[in-house]
């Protein structure tokens, strides 16, 4: 049985002083979470990650928002995964569409990045969408299934197995505009179906997110969904109040 996940990004938000507090106030969360058989962590920025390290629940999970591939060298502005292991990360999300968007993120580099986390038994959370016009175009599946192939071509069942892959459509991200739970079912699905075709019955211990425009109003819709195992979840993740209204909602 896969365990529910509600992972909060919080992209470039919250002082590490912001951070501080709402590591602190999420302590009871992550208990009740943990009680009720539910992962339960956030994505700081990097300045913030031992802050919230430190000061949340240990069963709260902390992941960096990116990494690179290189355990160090000439990549000014760059934090390697040795840096983040020194303060106790060992969860790192891939291939965000914003760092695809603005980053020149390809799946080439995504899967050179979780090359690296799977070597050093780190989790990643590999990110897959596709933008509005491809969603338009009907070109969902090829698009995602691209991605999906492409950034974990050559792994073994044994390197993914604690693989998380979260579908978040672009067109919905920020914008207001929910994929329905059906759409986030059969994209979840295919995906699920992309992985055991590649990776065989490992596929079924994989979780698979929906993210993109995620509310406490809406949480619960898309948890229900048999082959969504969790969210990734932006703007409702950054204060504490959404935050557990989000896990009471899918309680």
């Amino acid at each position: 049985m896969r365990r529910k996940l509600l992972l909060g990004n919080w992209k470039m938000n919250k002082l590490a002083s912001e951070a501080k507090e709402f590591a602190i106030a999420s302590r009871p969360l992550a208990e009740l979470a943990k009680k009720n058989n539910i992962d339960l962590g956030v994505g700081p920025t990097y300045l913030s990650l031992a802050t919230v390290k430190e000061f949340a629940s240990k069963d709260m999970i902390v992941a960096a928002q990116n990494c690179h591939y290189k355990e160090s060298g000439a990549y000014t502005g760059e934090v390697s995964i040795p840096m983040l292991k020194e303060f106790g990360i060992d969860w790192v999300i891939i291939g965000h569409s914003e760092r695809r968007a603005y980053d020149n993120e390809t799946n080439q580099k995504c899967h050179d990045k979780m090359a690296a986390l799977f070597a050093n038994k780190m989790v990643p959370v590999y990110c897959v969408g596709e933008t509005l016009a491809e969603f338009e175009a009907l070109k969902t599946k090829e698009v995602v299934g691209k991605q999906v192939r492409e950034g974990l071509e050559g792994f073994t069942s044994e390197d993914v197995k604690d693989l998380v892959v979260a579908y978040e459509p672009v067109w919905s991200i920020g914008t207001g505009k929910n994929a329905s739970s059906a759409i986030a079912q059969d994209i979840c699905h295919f995906v699920r179906e992309t992985l055991r075709d590649m990776f065989g019955k490992v596929a079924d211990e994989i979780r698979v997110l929906y993210g993109g425009s995620v509310k406490p109003v809406n949480v619960k819709e898309y948890l229900s969904c048999p082959d969504v195992d969790g969210a990734l979840v932006g703007g409702a993740s950054l204060k504490i109040e959404s935050y557990e209204e989000l896990l009471r909602n899918i309680l």
